[in-house]
């Protein structure tokens, strides 16, 4: 039995905690301890209660001592596209654009086995160095996309998320799969890494556009064919898309009612964007438990619309937040909440800053139904975390030294921190990065 003993200003959340400090979901403590035996949390408090306890219970107990840092639960990412780390940051175009220009031909390299190595195994440390221990990530219509990327976060000992795309329509050629060989290759994925360790498979059809009834008839026959399997997918981003699905399927009465006529929404299944939701579609999510990922810098840099975080969140609808690289313009979720902000102050309902780093931890999990396993420090859970030092950054720092409330300091991390106040960042109680 491993036992350690993680030291600092620690912060998680039971609830969302709407706007204030004062809330009973926000648990802060400023000189804590977290207690960790075999990779999960045993116990949390002050430091000296906690460390007299772990001592009572271990001969040995391994130190790590962050004192003066914000601890954290690992931050959520959910929705990546790994295979797109080449092109983000690539200049111009919408949705339907990004697509035809960027995305395809990107993931069309990946027909090479190695690039798709070489690739993952990049993607995967920089999640870490960025904070982030989970995303749901989307592969390419390779299977040994989804293999590459699985085996990258089986060797760092992350919980990952990550299917192989389906797509037999509106694609090039080389890009398209079928109905036949989705029936062939992904029960083979899903047997290979579907509940191997932290692993869990996600049916991934790109989007309705792509897929053919037939197809998204099969992916939800998969959905339903092993336990604890998700579906990740997108859904109204782009004016011209929703229009495009319009005239693909005129027998829906709108976008989501596609995704359930094929057995596609549900507590498992998460959506991109959905930024120009219907009520009907909205009301239909919040009673299904179909969640949403949020991307800021995505909506922001391919001009896809506002999306208004806190009134979907009032709706009782499940949201998390996600990078979208490569269409988002950075791996770092807290970069991702400064654009979260942003949108927030554009649709006249400003996110408060504790929702915003709930959002990146217990709210991610949520919406992607792993809150059982992670998302805050709850007794039992994985103990996954991140430690932020303000220090590493001048200006934060100069900022840090002036906010008296834990609301100040934590939204001077949100608009001014980036990977380089990530400082540590640990799986299952053990250190996987540290910054040099």
């Amino acid at each position: 039995m491993s036992a350690c003993l993680v030291f600092g200003d620690l912060l998680d959340f039971t609830e969302d905690p709407g706007g204030s400090s004062a809330a009973p979901a926000v648990r802060h403590t400023p000189d804590g301890a977290l207690w960790i035996v075999d990779g999960h949390i045993r116990a949390r408090g002050a430091r000296a209660a906690i460390t007299a306890l772990a001592y009572e219970a271990h001969a040995t107990v391994v130190e790590h001592d962050h004192r003066g840092c914000l601890v954290l639960p690992g931050l959520i990412d959910c929705h990546l596209h790994y295979p797109q780390i080449g092109v983000m940051a690539s200049w111009g175009g919408q949705l339907l654009d990004w697509l035809e220009g960027y995305t395809f031909p990107a993931e069309a390299a990946f027909a090479d086995v190695e690039v798709a190595n070489q690739t993952a195994e990049f993607v995967m440390q920089r999640l870490l160095a960025q904070g982030t221990t989970t995303a749901s990530v989307f592969a390419t219509v390779h299977a040994h996309s989804v293999d590459a990327f699985m085996a990258a976060a089986e060797r760092a000992g992350a919980r990952m998320l990550c299917g192989k795309v389906m797509m037999d329509r509106n694609a090039p050629a080389a890009l398209c799969d079928s109905v036949a060989s989705g029936e062939r290759d992904i029960p083979a994925l899903i047997a290979r890494w579907h509940g191997r360790g932290r692993l869990r498979y996600t049916l991934t059809p790109r989007f309705a556009p792509t897929s053919s009834p037939g197809q998204l008839a099969l992916a939800g026959a998969l959905l339903q064919s092993a336990p604890g399997l998700h579906l990740q997918s997108h859904l109204s981003e782009n004016a011209a898309e929703i229009a495009w699905v319009q005239q693909l399927f005129p027998q829906a009465a709108d976008y989501y009612a596609v995704y359930e006529q094929h057995g596609l929404t549900g507590p498992q299944a998460i959506y991109g964007h959905c930024l120009h939701l219907n009520p009907r579609e909205r009301a239909a999510m919040a009673q299904a438990g179909t969640a949403i990922a949020f991307c800021p810098t995505s909506n922001l840099f391919l001009g896809s619309g506002v999306f208004d975080v806190c009134r979907r969140m009032d709706e009782g609808l499940k949201v998390g937040l996600a990078t979208d690289v490569g269409g988002g313009s950075s791996l770092s979720l807290l970069q991702t909440q400064a654009a979260a902000y942003q949108h927030s102050q554009l649709a006249g309902a400003p996110l408060p800053p504790l929702r915003g780093w709930y959002l990146a931890t217990l709210g991610g999990a949520r919406a992607l139904g792993l809150d059982q396993m992670i998302g805050n420090f709850a007794p039992g859970k994985e103990a996954d975390l991140v430690v932020l030092d303000g220090a590493t950054i001048p200006e934060l720092a100069w900022r840090l030294a002036r906010a008296e409330r834990l609301e100040e300091r934590l939204f001077a991390f949100t608009m001014l921190g980036d990977a380089r106040c990530v400082v540590a960042t640990y799986l299952l109680g053990r250190l996987a990065h540290r910054q040099r």
